[in-house]
C-alpha cells in the first residue's frame, strides 16, 4: 500500500490543486471560502421560540436520562458540560502572540458531555428524543405531562424496536445516535467512514447497534445513509447536514452557558461582552 497517497491522489498534487495548502501546513493565518458551497434546505433563522421548545424538551427527558445513564443524576439528568477557567492558557496565549487579553478565557468542556463525551451529545441525542416523544405522542402512548422515565420500560423498548435510525458519521454523531437510541430500544445503523476510530465502531456493536464501514469518506457515509431510509418507511435518517433538530439541539447549549455565568456571577452586558470561539466541522455544530 502506498502511504504517500491521500484519498487517490499525492500530497504534490492536492497541493497543486489547492495551492492553500501550503499555508496551512505552514500554519498561516488563511481564510477560505467553499467554491461547493450550497445554502441549507432549512429555513433561517431559527426562532428562539424553538430553542426554547428544545429546552422545556430535554427537561421532560430529564427523568428518563436520569434513570436510563446514572453518570447524569448528579445534574438531575441534564447532558451537560463543565464550565472551567483556563488561566494558563491565557498566560501562554498573551505570551506567544505579545498581547494582553482582556478579561478570563473559559473553556467549555463538551468533551466531557455524559454518555458519548462530544459535543454530539447535545444534537445527536437531543434529535432522538425528539423522534421518540414525536413516535409517543402520535400513538397515544403519552403526553407532555407524562412522567418521562416510563420510556425506560420493556414496554417502550418493544415498540421503539419497531422503528429504525440510520446515521452516516466519521464516529461521535455516530456514537451519541447509536447509544441514545439502543438505550431506546430502536434498531440503530451507523455508516460509518473510513476514519472513524475502531473503538467507537466497537463499542456501537457492543450496544447492538449495526455498524457498516465504507473505505471512502463521510460523504459516501451519509449517502448511504440516506438511501437506507428511503426504503423504509419507518426509518428516521438523522442527516447531519441539514437537520434542523440537530441544530436546536445544539442551539440548547446557550441557554445553559447563561446559566453557568449566572450561578458565576460574571456579568454578561455592553461593557462585559462575551466572545465565544467554536471550532467546528461539518453539521449543525455552529448552533452552539
Amino acid at each position: 500500500m502506498n502511504t504517500n497517497v491521500i484519498a487517490g491522489k499525492s500530497l504534490l498534487e492536492w497541493k497543486s490543486e489547492y495551492p492553500i495548502i501550503d499555508d496551512l501546513m505552514f500554519t498561516h493565518e488563511v481564510f477560505w471560502t467553499n467554491p461547493n458551497y450550497k445554502s441549507s434546505k432549512n429555513p433561517v433563522p431559527i426562532q428562539e421560540k424553538e430553542i426554547h421548545e428544545a429546552k422545556e424538551r430535554l427537561i421532560r427527558f430529564a427523568p428518563y436520562i436520569a434513570q436510563a445513564f446514572p453518570e447524569t443524576q448528579g445534574d438531575g439528568g441534564l447532558i451537560e458540560s463543565p464550565l472551567t477557567p483556563i488561566s494558563n492558557m491565557q498566560r501562554y496565549l498573551e505570551e506567544y502572540y505579545k498581547l494582553k487579553i482582556p478579561g478570563r478565557l473559559w473553556l467549555k468542556c463538551d468533551s466531557h458531555l455524559p454518555i458519548s463525551g462530544s459535543i454530539k451529545a447535545r444534537g445527536g441525542i437531543y434529535e432522538v428524543l425528539k423522534h421518540a416523544e414525536d413516535l409517543t405522542l402520535q400513538h397515544g402512548l403519552m403526553t407532555v405531562d407524562s412522567d418521562y422515565a416510563n420510556l425506560n420500560s420493556p414496554r417502550f423498548k418493544e415498540f421503539f424496536s419497531g422503528y429504525s435510525i440510520a446515521v452516516g458519521s466519521t464516529g461521535n454523531l455516530g456514537l451519541s445516535i447509536g447509544v441514545i437510541g439502543a438505550k431506546l430500544g430502536f434498531k440503530v445503523t451507523v455508516h460509518m467512514s473510513a476514519d472513524a476510530k475502531s473503538w467507537k465502531k466497537e463499542l456501537l456493536r457492543s450496544k447492538g447497534v449495526r455498524v457498516i464501514e465504507y473505505t471512502s469518506d463521510y460523504s459516501k457515509a451519509v449517502e448511504e445513509g440516506r438511501r437506507q431510509a428511503e426504503k423504509d418507511p419507518n426509518c428516521h435518517f438523522v442527516d447531519d447536514e441539514n437537520s434542523r433538530n440537530l441544530f436546536l439541539g445544539y442551539a440548547v447549549a446557550a441557554y445553559r452557558l447563561k446559566g453557568q455565568l449566572d450561578r458565576m456571577n460574571i456579568m454578561v452586558d455592553s461593557d462585559h461582552p462575551l466572545f465565544v470561539y467554536l471550532p467546528c466541522g461539518v453539521g449543525g455544530g455552529p448552533g452552539e
